[in-house]
């Protein structure tokens, strides 16, 4: 079994507060949460099992576990009020009684699903998992990001691009990529979208036509790599554009989706609001340029989301596109400001136009050119202060987290 890199900072989290883990369906919260049971004397609930659901209405919790894991309680219409006075009636600062660890998992954000209630502000750390990143699969442990690229040991820089070539084709989920089989992740895949809108969106949105939604969802993987168009969607669907609409944002709800909106200056005329779209499940994309990338999307949602839930910094992921066309794949903004941008090649090319137009013009302290089957790796003169890298993509992707 692969160690999931938040493991440790969940486990450290544990000892003060309630830790959260979110992210999409079949991503491996569960297998987390039942590896930190193995390691201690814990209980395991789940709201989807009815003897388990009707414990937990009940509060009748095993109160000798050392750790309480709660899976899907969201689905529990006042869970949020029913988990605030299970956490203070055993927080050790407020009773001279032994504290009791609290691990909550949901596959979708545990922040919109409240049902109103009380807030649990103050008492939880949240995280959300991700599916397997390149470095997860080859056992590197996250470093200080972007600096410099790690130096991977002669032995394991082949493994590294069958590794990421693995990713690409099977996709990042642990099933279907742990099976090593273009055949079972075809047949995971097939029936992934089905269960998710039937299982998981039925369970918490009153939405009767279930049929058009998964067709929505399967339509999705054909607008990866280009401006989302929801009146193109809707047209295709038959249905109102506030409903695609709303279809999309229950997507991104569940993990399903992700949207980035793009970044630039109003002075170097850019766009300001058609977003991109790309799938969690990025191996679900036919075109091999447009899978991969979604790929590094994932990947670089995955830093953003990680200086959140580990460092507490806010990060962003955008992209840059002009009114005349210029455009760049990616731009990630620390602080309100340019980080890191990254242009995607399928193949080793010279410095592109596009990137160095960017770079030219605002201030962006990294910048990469990351290439899919390209293996040269090498530095250009900087531009504007900016270090610039040009280099093969599992030597990008092994220094995210």
């Amino acid at each position: 079994m692969l160690e999931r890199q938040i493991t440790p900072f969940v486990e450290a989290d544990l000892r003060e507060k309630m830790v959260f883990i979110a992210g999409p369906r079949q991503c491996g919260k569960t297998t987390l949460a039942r590896d930190l049971l193995a390691r201690r004397a814990g209980a395991y609930y789940n709201q989807d099992v009815g003897a388990h659901r009707q414990q937990i209405r009940d509060s009748q919790i095993d109160e000798s576990a050392d750790l309480w894991v709660f899976d899907e309680l969201h689905k529990f219409r006042r869970w949020r009020n029913w988990l605030k006075g299970l956490f203070d009636l055993h927080d050790v600062r407020i009773r001279s009684r032994a504290a009791h660890p609290i691990l909550v998992t949901g596959s979708a954000r545990l922040d919109v699903y409240s049902h109103g209630g009380d807030s649990l502000e103050g008492r939880y750390h949240a995280y959300r998992l991700h599916p397997l990143t390149l470095a997860e699969v080859l056992g590197i442990a996250p470093a200080e990001l972007l600096d410099e690229v790690p130096q991977l040991a002669r032995r394991k820089r082949q493994g590294a691009r069958e590794a990421r070539e693995s990713l690409l084709e099977l996709g990042g989920f642990p099933e279907p990529f742990l099976s090593s089989s273009a055949r079972a992740a075809a047949r995971w895949r097939l029936g992934y979208g089905a269960r998710l809108v039937r299982e998981e969106i039925r369970s918490l949105q009153a939405l009767r036509d279930l049929d058009r939604l998964e067709l929505l969802y399967d339509r999705l993987a054909g607008t990866i790599g280009s401006v989302l168009s929801i009146n193109s969607l809707r047209e295709d669907l038959e249905v109102a554009f506030e409903t695609a609409r709303s279809w999309i944002a229950v997507f991104e709800r569940m993990y399903a989706v992700l949207r980035i909106a793009p970044f630039g200056p109003p002075r170097i005329k850019a766009v300001r609001k058609e977003q991109k779209l790309y799938l969690w499940d990025w191996a679900r994309v036919e075109s091999r340029a447009a899978r991969f990338e979604n790929l590094v999307a994932i990947h670089l949602l995955r830093l953003v989301h990680w200086y959140e839930d580990v460092a507490g910094e806010r990060l962003e992921l955008r992209y840059f596109r002009t009114t005349a066309g210029h455009e760049v794949d990616f731009v990630v903004l620390r602080r309100g400001k340019p980080w890191i941008a990254v242009e995607l090649k399928l193949a080793e090319r010279p410095l592109d136009a596009n990137l160095k137009y960017l770079l030219e013009r605002v201030e962006i302290p990294f910048a990469f050119q990351v290439s899919l089957d390209g293996e040269r790796d090498w530095r250009p003169p900087d531009i504007n202060g900016a270090k610039v890298r040009v280099l093969p993509a599992e030597r990008f992707l092994v220094q995210l987290p």
